[in-house]
């Protein structure tokens, strides 16, 4: 009786307020979570945290010494995940990156690699774009992959010191000189070898994960390990 009369309490309010999926933007049902059902059949999931010779981790190769790497989503141009990734950042609906977070939380928890993982540590967002948009997307990210994983989400590890233009429409050498020893790390103490997972909304060359994973391999005894909600 009680789900009975929660169902018709959320169809009521749906009339006046209907929810929308995050990648299509159609009305979603009440069985429905976030994205519809279609988008979730279609949407293009990758297997990348399977194993460890996947696209994302090849492309920080040479770059930046990774334990592991890897990708939730494929991002193409004028698909599902592009505006997916456009309402996360610019729509105001991070929970949707902390929906998707926690859907591959379930996964990662259940691969060997990342199961001695001690800590997850969001890309930082520098603090004029901060209060621009008002979140940080990536820590969202983490706050999903935090909960399904039972790790601690830690935003006191590292910041951003420089504000950097957009990545969007740069060249690789570019996008590498724009993010540039723009982290600091803070000081926090942290245990010999910690296992450190930087999670950041979307990897295209990896300018930006590589900077963060530099700065910590830098600055601590650690190992670094990157998950990304998409990769283009």
């Amino acid at each position: 009786m009680k789900s009975e009369l929660n169902k018709v309490f959320s169809d009521f309010i749906a009339i006046f307020f209907p929810r929308e999926c995050g990648c299509c933007g159609c009305v979603l049902k009440y069985q429905e979570k976030f994205v519809c059902t279609a988008c979730d059949f279609h949407l293009p999931y990758t297997n990348f945290h399977e194993y460890s010779d996947n696209d994302t981790a090849r492309q920080l190769w040479g770059k930046a010494p990774v334990e592991e790497a890897c990708s939730f989503l494929l991002l193409q141009k004028d698909s599902r995940v592009e505006r997916l990734i456009y309402q996360i950042k610019y729509n105001n609906q991070p929970f949707l990156a902390e929906y998707f977070g926690y859907l591959y939380g379930l996964k990662l928890i259940k691969i060997k690699a990342y199961q001695d993982i001690n800590c997850i540590v969001p890309v930082p967002l520098h603090r004029s774009k901060f209060r621009k948009r008002g979140y940080n997307q990536s820590t969202y990210f983490g706050r999903g992959l935090s909960r399904a994983m039972g790790i601690p989400l830690r935003e006191d590890i590292l910041v951003r010191k420089k504000a950097t233009m957009s990545q969007t429409g740069k060249g690789r050498i570019d996008r590498y000189d724009n993010v540039s020893d723009i982290f600091d790390y803070k000081g926090t103490m942290l245990p010999a070898n910690v296992h450190i997972l930087v999670v950041d909304d979307v990897l295209t060359t990896g300018a930006t994960v590589v900077s963060a994973a530099l700065t910590l391999l830098d600055a601590v005894d650690c190992r670094v390990s990157v998950a990304t909600l998409a990769r283009a």
